[in-house]
């Protein structure tokens, strides 16, 4: 797998291990969402563990509680780490900050690019409505009523990527098919619509996907973080018949086991690989301040398996996400054109 870069650091995820690299340490400060999210943070710390069952190396991470936390927590691992990898749009001006404060340390963030970019400092940004075009149009083949839901946490680009996608690929279906599929809780246009102002409160996503569901809706994308976990809670109590989730960033019939079978799918967001390759650079000393963009063509981004919806699926409907996916890398199907 490769990724698109302009600071060569695509060519980290093709190399194998190095030897004496027991020195480096690799950091890790989240987003309040906690280490075990589920989702975003615990994705990219896998790209960490990596890291250490590869390369040898040492990791740490320190759990933001708040937005308040995230300048102290940098601050307190000056010193002990080779490279800071930040995680979330919301750390975007505690990260440019710590780095202009700190010109030889290296920083990564997930989910941010800066424009012009920083010397010492890598983003990771996502094509993640790529992904997300695919799961509507999977979600408007699959609705038994009509009518689909999504939601996010906070209205920041990093989330409302999925929901733009998610209702291009409903559209598209439509479009192609004559249907008439409606998705509630989002406006590509106006960028308006559902969200519940945090990304912990599993309460707030029981009771949005209630809303939703008591709406009409039969799957909802719940863009989030852990608390799409509250969606999956009512999804399971509903039954499935009722009510299926499609999760994000993680392949959640594996972060959430016990609800794996309420997921019809997920929405990939690949920053394990895009962190084990920043961290590699940075071990390589080939590390330059920049960007990296994970998409359908490099693996960045992608659909998740259909877990126990797979022979739910039809055989037409999984074809016809192929070829759209094909489209999409081609260049011949732009999203939301």
């Amino acid at each position: 797998m490769t990724f698109l870069t302009k600071t060569g650091l695509a060519a980290a995820l093709l190399v194998g291990s190095v030897s004496a690299a027991s020195a480096f340490t690799a950091c890790q400060v989240t987003d309040t969402g906690g280490i075990d999210d589920a989702g975003f943070n615990q994705t990219a710390w896998k790209g960490v563990q990596d890291s250490i069952e590869e390369y040898g190396i040492e990791g740490r991470f320190l759990e933001s509680q708040a937005e308040a936390d995230y300048e102290a927590n940098l601050n307190s691992l000056l010193g002990s780490c080779d490279v800071i990898v930040t995680v979330g749009f919301l750390m975007g001006d505690a990260t440019a900050a710590a780095a202009a404060a700190n010109p030889d340390q290296k920083y990564s963030i997930v989910d941010f690019a800066y424009d012009p970019t920083i010397p010492n400092v890598v983003g990771q940004v996502y094509a993640t409505d790529q992904a997300a075009f695919l799961a509507g149009y999977l979600a408007a083949g699959m609705t038994e009523t009509g009518v689909l839901g999504t939601f996010g946490g906070i209205n920041i680009p990093p989330v409302t990527i999925f929901m733009d996608g998610f209702v291009h690929g409903a559209n598209h279906y439509n479009s192609v098919h004559g249907t008439e599929v409606s998705v509630l809780g989002w406006n590509p246009e106006s960028k308006e619509g559902l969200f519940t102002g945090n990304f912990d409160s599993l309460d707030d996503g029981r009771a949005f996907a209630q809303n939703l569901y008591d709406e009409g809706a039969d799957i909802v994308l719940p863009v989030a973080g852990p608390v799409g976990l509250g969606s999956a809670s009512l999804a399971n109590e509903l039954g499935t018949d009722e009510l299926k989730i499609i999760g994000v960033d993680a392949d959640q019939t594996q972060t959430d086991p016990d609800r794996a079978h309420v997921y019809l799918t997920s929405v990939l967001k690949r920053m394990d690989a895009t962190v084990q390759a920043v961290i590699k650079a940075a071990m390589d000393d080939t590390f330059e301040g920049g960007l990296i963009v994970g998409t359908l063509e490099n693996g960045g981004v992608g659909l998740a398996p259909f877990g126990a919806f797979e022979d739910a699926v039809p055989a037409e409907l999984k074809a016809e996400i192929e070829e759209i996916r094909a489209a999409i890398i081609d260049g011949s199907l732009t999203i939301g054109g």
